[in-house]
């Protein structure tokens, strides 16, 4: 209506049928929508048409910092984009919004160096119908999952920069410092391995 491109990314309507969610979904929304920070993709829109549940974004035409990192990368390339995120986080965190799904993928790259961190709530706003065992581990990409998610705890804002300490060993050391055929596997060495 605005006569602008945008992205609009649609939630499966599965998840309409969970008691709760759309009350959770909104409530997670108009939280996510009123962060105004320069390194957080701004949201402009949210609704529900029909079994249609969908949230409007400001496009971006460019990458995520998954598509930069093929091999390690220059250190200060590196501590520019994690103290971008690490702003981003900060002020999300004094607003009481936690991310809990920091990864790779969920940030773009635009104009090389600028970090746009996307995704805000989409993990919690899923958290009952994705689960990573059937007992509890909580949500999140096992990759990047602080020892408390993947104990099924609550998490805070500690286990955001707990995922951003994981990306940054990626992006110095070129591979993760977990890995396994599991994602259940790799949770629990987040918990129990040394690095």
């Amino acid at each position: 209506k605005l006569d602008r491109y945008v992205a609009v990314k649609v939630l499966s309507p599965h998840f309409i049928d969970e008691p709760g969610f759309l009350d959770r979904f909104y409530q997670e929304a108009r939280a996510v929508a009123r962060l105004d920070h320069p390194n957080i993709l701004p949201v402009y829109d949210f609704d529900q048409v029909g079994e249609i549940v969908y949230i409007v974004m400001k496009y971006v035409d460019s990458g995520t910092l998954r598509h930069v990192m093929q091999a390690p990368l220059d250190l200060a390339y590196t501590v520019e984009i994690a103290t971008q995120v690490g702003l981003a986080l900060g002020y999300a965190h004094r607003q009481g919004v936690i991310h809990r799904d920091v990864k790779p993928g969920n940030i773009l790259i635009a104009d090389n160096n600028w970090a746009l961190l996307t995704d805000f709530g989409l993990a919690r706003m899923l958290e009952t119908k994705q689960r990573l065992t059937r007992t509890g581990a909580g949500v999140g990409t096992p990759e990047y999952m602080s020892p408390e998610q993947a104990l099924g705890k609550a998490a805070d804002g500690r286990a955001d920069l707990y995922s951003l300490g994981v990306m940054l060993y990626e992006m110095l050391a070129g591979h993760l410092p977990f890995e396994s055929e599991s994602g259940i596997a790799v949770a629990m060495k987040h918990v129990s391995d040394p690095v």
